[in-house]
């Protein structure tokens, strides 16, 4: 048992049981986050959209609305890299880009959308 070839081949199949673990406890494809204006205040009833990212397009997928405290989310997300974009009130926020680590991984927005003029 503590030969090398024991250990060696016993350390990467816990590695891989444990990022497949992972991975089927996280792949529902929700993505989540918040929009803002701004002064850092929540956006209610603003326009989110979900862009899927392929090699040379982004094709919109989805869209949601914030609600009061300006939180958004979406379900069903397949892909491994998104781009997100908020409008309320003729304004819009820059386009962010989310990278995931696998298809349909569950994520948060790291910094709210900002909507402003």
């Amino acid at each position: 048992m503590r030969s090398r070839w024991f250990i060696v081949p016993a350390a990467i199949a816990t590695v891989v049981i444990g990022w497949n673990l992972y991975v089927a406890a996280n792949a529902t494809g929700e993505v989540r986050g918040r929009v803002v204006d701004a002064a850092g205040r929540p956006v209610a009833g603003a326009t989110v959209q979900l862009f899927e990212r392929a090699f040379v397009v982004n094709t919109e997928k989805q869209t949601a609305t914030t609600d009061a405290a300006g939180a958004f989310r979406f379900g069903g997300n397949g892909s491994h890299s998104v781009q997100l974009q908020a409008e309320a009130n003729g304004a819009k926020s820059d386009r962010v880009t989310l990278r995931l680590l696998f298809r349909a991984q569950d994520a948060d927005l790291p910094r709210p959308l900002v909507v402003a003029r």
